[in-house]
């Protein structure tokens, strides 16, 4: 499916096959950026046209998840600026990032911990929160770097920063 787009006619068939398959990515990204459903739900669907907008640029020859996680992480942070610029004020924390913790878990420290790394990430800046998720996600250096467009000595340099102070902070 990765393969060549194919003929106009079922250029809508397609990406819309890979949305399906890959809508995973633009919900952690909308989950990570937004701090309620109504806004998440605003977001995902801003990725979504987003992607369908720069669909005919997309290159069959790279990665499908790449190109996405970009354009979801670029939208994302572009929605972010302009809150910010709209509401000068800071994120409440009171939410969660999105529900990790099962509320009935039997160890509070495990979801006090939880809490505390949803909050720090909350906290970082644009491009520090994407390389979290990204991170998170289990995603390698190279791709974290081809994604945020940023090299793989500048990743390892924020992923290393970033671990100390999560454990400073947390």
């Amino acid at each position: 499916m990765e393969g060549v787009i194919g003929s106009m006619d079922n250029t809508r068939q397609v990406f819309g096959e890979l949305l399906e398959r890959h809508r995973g990515i633009v919900f952690k990204v909308a989950n990570s950026y937004c701090r309620n459903a109504e806004d998440r739900a605003d977001l995902a669907q801003d990725i979504a046209v987003q992607l369908w907008k720069a669909w005919p640029s997309y290159d069959p020859a790279r990665s499908f998840t790449t190109w996405m996680y970009r354009i979801a992480l670029n939208v994302a942070i572009s929605s972010l600026r302009a809150s910010e610029t709209r509401e000068r004020a800071s994120l409440p924390l009171d939410e969660a990032l999105h529900d990790v913790a099962d509320a009935n878990a039997a160890d509070h420290e495990v979801d006090q911990q939880l809490r505390l790394l949803e909050r720090f990430i909350r906290r970082q800046p644009a491009l520090d929160r994407a390389l979290l998720l990204l991170y998170l996600d289990e995603r390698n250096q190279r791709e974290i770097g081809e994604i945020l467009g940023i090299s793989e000595t500048n990743v390892s340099t924020r992923i290393g920063r970033l671990k100390q102070r999560i454990r400073e902070e947390i």
